[in-house]
């Protein structure tokens, strides 16, 4: 249990029957009255985000999130399977509780799988990716001068803006929370 004078940033809590994330806190004493906690909280399940008041002395459970490292093997169309390394457990999952977390990642690759009391919510893929440019269209001489950009398809078929003189068959690193080019490799 933790109470709500305790809640920092990043704290996952349980409540109404929901796991939240403590995504910003604030604790206020108006001049008159009790003093409260303002937050907000992100539903890890779903990703709505909620604001709500606690009292310093409300108490919530605290929410164990397991972090598990897994190989993402590969996809039927259907499901996404992932190995334990450890174990060689396989985890099915759905299209639904993948999302788009892994546009940027190629089978064999390590991942994180999220989950509360055994019930998978997410996927976090590696920070940073080395991806394989599959498509794009050729950069002119002069069309430099603004810092311009193109897309470029990779090997994952997700699709990134490049600068100009990235070329077909050229390796680039990604920044897979934000999906922007970062350099060539």
């Amino acid at each position: 249990m933790i109470s709500a004078g305790d809640f920092r940033n990043g704290v996952t809590i349980e409540y109404d029957n929901n796991v939240y994330q403590i995504i910003e806190f604030q604790h206020v004493k108006p001049g008159k009255g009790a003093a409260f906690v303002r937050t907000k909280l992100k539903n890890i399940k779903n990703g709505g985000v909620v604001e709500k008041t606690f009292r310093p002395t409300e108490k919530c459970p605290t929410a164990h999130i397991d972090r598990a490292d897994m190989q993402y093997l590969y996809n039927d169309g259907d499901l996404y399977y992932f190995m334990d390394v450890n174990t060689y457990d396989q985890v099915a999952l759905s299209k639904d509780q993948i999302g788009d977390s892994l546009k940027f990642v190629k089978e064999n690759e390590m991942v994180k799988i999220c989950s509360h009391k055994g019930d998978v919510f997410s996927v976090e893929p590696p920070l940073f990716v080395e991806l394989e440019v599959t498509e794009t269209e050729p950069g002119f001489k002069g069309d430099t001068a603004t810092g311009a950009t193109k897309p470029a398809v990779v090997e994952t078929g997700a699709t990134v803006y490049v600068p100009l003189f990235v070329d077909q068959g050229d390796k680039i690193k990604i920044d897979t929370r934000t999906g922007e080019y970062l350099s060539r490799v």
